[in-house]
């Protein structure tokens, strides 16, 4: 882990309307006036049955209800030639499922199954055997984890500049009754019968399977996005998509080339809609345009605000869209609003090593708030990052602050650097702005710096909001404890360990993995409190799901399903 390397911070008073925000040199900013947003009231008394996307719903929080969810539990032991499970010393587990080798993918609980993403190493089909390299897909039965059936994408013959070797698919997938949608590592959005060829059907419009034997998948329709928008993926297509009404949202992953500076696609959409029904192109925005960073890895959420619905997207330029989540006659979506958020200063650097950043983690709603968090490529280090609490019922740019050149005309967006002061460009305060409040860190010693412990780091994973406190794990293995509603730090906590999945906010406790095979669990409290840690035997990539009371947890090689059931 570095040391601390010098932040860069905006600070002074901004005007907005007839009310006023202070940013603080070392923290959090607030804005004093914002939007109310009616929200259903939460059935505290049921359990959620299912866990149907990343998140659990279109708002992306990860806060389910559920109880006597253990905070302790003991996966057994594991043979290191075969991966045969002993059980004897096994607590609280009630199966165990074997995945791939390098599993990313959240486990989505949806009727009588569980489904995860992960790649081949298990080598479950006769006609893959575990030394091709494939994404896959893979179906378990919920109540005893036995294997049902795999979808399996082939690897691009491009190689690793768009498919990396061995990553297999590593987003989650969506499910609706008896369909499943799910990007995959070849580019391509699939519908899949979620009962595969168990049944003994083919479902159309798409009935050309390779193979359709009962543990294949059943493939309903195929979107290849490369083939039939142009698209150019960095590395690697992830999405986790979501829907509203008969709209399929997806991000493209549209991204630069090998050599990290050419932008091969850059009219190409980033940001499309589908009819979840026949695949069909229903609208496409290629928004971050020549100024994407990287590449496009976060995940679509959903908001309804004022009754409009809202499509948001982050970029892959720093950027956070929304869009009006209707169809479109002209096949571009109407953007309701934008917000930079990088500070207008900031430098792109190759490999990530300046100031200026994209977004990897996946926007989450709540209480009328959209949260988003900073981050990068995990290879480009945990570096300095940022989390941004936004008022959505804006309209147009409602970033921080805007940019002017010396003749006092707007200067439209950059990919290198917003404002650049040797050519005379000026920064002036937005006021239409949307931020409520930006957390930075916390200077808890009062010295005037950051320190590595007071700072908050880029991240992978989202936040999970529950009773006005959010938590929030940055890469460098922080985990942030905040005041949802002002942004104000509460407690961190060092993990010790690189993290790169989002927390679990569940039966008053808060459960997180590490790339160390340990899922912490925190009491959810303004006042830190460690529970337990438990190791899972192997690295935590993804997040801690609950559906039905039951605690699921995909670590690298394995899926878990954990309740309080004893030995």
């Amino acid at each position: 882990m570095s040391n601390d390397r010098k932040r860069r911070a905006d600070s002074g008073k901004w005007g907005v309307g007839e009310n006023w925000i202070t940013v603080s040199t070392l923290g959090v900013l607030l804005v004093a006036w914002v939007a109310p947003l009616a929200l259903p009231a939460d059935d505290a008394t049921t359990a959620t049955a299912d866990c149907p996307q990343w998140g659990g719903s279109p708002g992306r929080n990860n806060a389910p209800r559920g109880t006597n969810i253990p905070a302790e539990w003991n996966v057994g032991s594991f043979d290191r030639k075969t991966g045969a499970w002993d059980k004897t010393s096994a607590e609280n587990v009630r199966w165990v499922a074997q995945l791939g080798s390098q599993t990313y993918g959240t486990p989505i609980v949806a009727g009588d199954k569980v489904f995860c993403a992960t790649n081949n190493g298990a080598g479950r089909l006769q006609r893959y055997p575990a030394n091709v390299d494939l994404g896959c897909l893979m179906a378990f039965r919920r109540a005893d984890g036995k294997f049902l059936w795999q979808y399996s994408a082939e690897k691009l013959a491009a190689g690793r500049a768009v498919d990396w070797p061995q990553q297999g698919i590593c987003d989650s997938p969506l499910v609706e009754g008896d369909r499943l949608w799910i990007v995959t590592n070849r580019g391509e959005v699939v519908c899949l019968d979620t009962e595969g060829f168990l049944d003994n059907e083919n479902d159309g419009p798409f009935t050309s399977e390779a193979a359709t034997a009962p543990d294949e998948a059943d493939v309903v329709w195929s979107f290849d996005m490369m083939g039939k928008l142009g698209t150019m993926q960095h590395n690697m297509a992830c999405c986790s998509v979501t829907t509203v009404g008969d709209l399929l949202l997806v991000s493209t992953s549209n991204g630069v080339d090998e050599s990290h500076d050419n932008i091969p696609a850059p009219d190409a959409p980033s940001f499309i809609a589908l009819d979840k029904r026949t695949g069909k192109l229903v609208w496409a925005d290629n928004s971050p345009g020549k100024n994407i960073l990287h590449g496009q890895w976060s995940s679509p959420a959903v908001a309804v605000v004022g009754g409009v619905p809202q499509a948001i997207f982050a970029g892959g330029d720093g950027w956070v869209y929304s869009f009006l989540a209707q169809p479109s006659p002209s096949g571009k979506p109407e953007l309701l609003w934008k917000f930079d958020a990088n500070p207008k200063e900031s430098v792109w650097e190759g490999n990530g090593q300046g100031d200026r950043t994209d977004i990897i983690s996946t926007p989450v709603v709540c209480d009328g708030r959209v949260y988003v968090v900073m981050g990068h490529d995990p290879e480009f280090g945990e570096a300095n990052g940022r989390l941004w609490c936004i008022d959505p019922s804006r309209r147009g740019d409602v970033s921080p602050t805007l940019v002017f050149d010396k003749q006092g005309k707007p200067v439209a967006p950059r990919r290198i650097q917003a404002a650049d002061a040797a050519a005379g460009d000026v920064v002036r305060p937005n006021p239409n702005i949307a931020a409520v409040w930006e957390y930075t860190g916390n200077d808890a010693n009062g010295d005037g710096q950051l320190a590595f412990e007071e700072r908050m780091h880029r991240a992978l994973g989202m936040v999970a909001v529950k009773d006005n406190i959010l938590v929030v794990a940055d890469l460098a293995g922080l985990v942030h404890c905040l005041d949802a509603k002002t942004g104000r730090l509460h407690w961190t906590h060092d993990m010790m360990a690189t993290v790169w999945g989002s927390p679990l906010v569940v039966d008053g406790k808060i459960y997180l993995g590490d790339e160390d095979g340990d899922v912490a669990v925190f009491e959810l409290s303004a006042k830190k409190k460690l529970l337990a840690e438990n190791s899972m035997a192997d690295s935590v990539y993804s997040a801690p799901v609950v559906a039905g009371n039951t605690l699921f947890i995909s670590t690298r090689t394995r899926l878990f399903a954990i309740a309080a059931e004893g030995k």
